[in-house]
């Protein structure tokens, strides 16, 4: 079978469609690199500008999610996708419990390297 069309994860970093984690995601104890979906990242990680005056950031937020899949993949060391959930602030004082996707597989060079993403995207 030909291949028509190849779109790698350092295209999809240029572009913006991945955004890179890895520093974050070092601290919270992985040793692969690490990416979030924009989807991800622009509406449950970045916060809202009254989420920030509240005390949120990206950051924080952004741990939450590391930390959260951490203590799973510890649980579950050999699957190859997550699906687990966690509680994020809303603007209106309540949490939002999201499911969220870690998948792990071989990068643009075969190395390992995990996405992170809604339950929904690919």
């Amino acid at each position: 079978m030909d291949i028509i069309y190849s779109y790698t994860r350092k295209q999809a970093l240029e572009d913006g469609v991945l955004i890179d984690v890895s520093e974050t995601a070092k601290e919270a104890g992985f040793k692969v690199p690490v990416a979030v979906t924009n989807g991800l990242y622009f509406e449950y990680i970045e916060p809202s500008e009254k989420m920030k005056q509240q005390g949120q950031s990206a950051t924080g937020r952004l741990w939450d999610v590391l930390f959260t899949l951490h203590l799973k993949i510890l649980n579950c060391p050999k699957a190859g996708m997550i699906i687990y959930p966690v509680a994020f602030a809303k603007e209106n004082g309540k949490t939002e419990l999201v499911n969220l996707k870690a998948v792990i597989d071989g990068g643009d060079d075969g190395n390992a390297v995990l996405t992170v993403m809604k339950e929904n995207e690919d």
